[in-house]
């Protein structure tokens, strides 16, 4: 009996550890996290993938909009190497709108962390930046990008375009348009492919059944529906689902037709109260430069 208690005991506890495993296999953060003489990150517990690099007298501090993550580390290291003045850099990768109202607001809390850094630069989609242009004493277009739809490895749901995210079996991760650009420009996408009518079942129907999932965060949390069997599909940048496949995970892409697509402009301000001037403009500089460029394309966003 006790060998059977055992037994039956140790299978409980594989099953637990097996699930918890399965549970966050694909969990962020997907960027190299920097070195520390403690590493500790719990997946699903203790685990910040939008906060970058030094939190503590940063010497420049920037906000990038969330769907750039994967080009952070790149991005840092480069500029570091070209302004060795600037080595405790701080930047957050949260959507944009959210960004927007920590500027205006001073703060922002995330769990049991307040942060009160002002940045001294700040990215998003053109039509953001040009909503608040009081902000900024120099903005620069730096890159493009145009949507795709992120499935699950193989589509098993054999979805061919954005009207197949209509259908009833299909369940959509879609980004809330209340505080992602995105969102705004999917519905857009969605008009241009099945009309209003395509856009209300996605929005205002599938919504209410709970076939489609407003996410809070799109671009941590559409992959990881995906990737979870959550959602079956999710509009988002080409960029974020060129970059899932990039690092083998299993997901894949379904190109969006141009008359169907939409484009968008990425804008770089430099704040008019930047607590650090001169890296700001430095850091403005390094994103309009050809090395800046190249690491843009590399995760799949258009240069020009």
């Amino acid at each position: 009996m006790k060998n059977i208690l055992k037994a039956g005991l140790f299978a409980a506890l594989l099953w637990a550890s097996t699930a918890q495993a399965q549970d966050h296999q694909f969990d962020a953060p997907w960027n190299t996290s920097p070195k520390s003489a403690v590493m500790f990150t719990v997946p699903g517990v203790d685990n910040i993938p939008d906060l970058f690099g030094d939190i503590v007298d940063p010497q420049l501090v920037i906000f990038f909009a969330g769907n750039q993550f994967m080009c952070v580390d790149d991005l840092i290291a480069e500029f570091k190497k070209q302004h060795p003045q600037y080595q405790r850099v701080f930047a957050e990768t949260l959507p944009p709108g959210i960004l927007a109202k920590q500027i205006a607001g001073g703060s922002i809390t995330i769990g049991n962390l307040r942060i009160t850094h002002k940045p001294d630069v700040y990215t998003a989609g053109k039509s953001r930046t040009d909503q608040m242009p009081e902000y900024f004493s120099r903005t620069e277009p730096y890159a493009y990008n145009k949507l795709a739809i992120m499935v699950q490895k193989g589509n098993p749901k054999k979805i061919k375009g954005l009207k197949d995210l209509g259908r009833a079996d299909v369940r959509v991760a879609m980004p809330n348009p209340a505080w992602e650009g995105v969102g705004q420009r999917i519905e857009a996408a969605y008009v241009k492919a099945g009309g209003e009518s395509l856009k209300q079942t996605i929005m205002d129907k599938k919504v209410k059944n709970k076939t489609t999932y407003l996410t809070q965060i799109h671009h941590r949390q559409t992959p990881m529906r995906v990737m979870y069997n959550q959602s079956d599909a999710g509009p988002v940048w080409y960029s974020e689902a060129y970059y899932q496949k990039m690092i083998n995970h299993p997901t894949d892409m379904v190109t969006i037709p141009d008359n169907e697509n939409i484009d968008a402009t990425y804008v770089a301000g430099q704040l008019k109260d930047a607590p650090h001037a001169q890296a700001a403009k430095d850091f403005m500089d390094f994103l309009v430069s050809d090395t800046a460029k190249a690491i843009y394309k590399k995760y799949g966003f258009i240069t020009k």
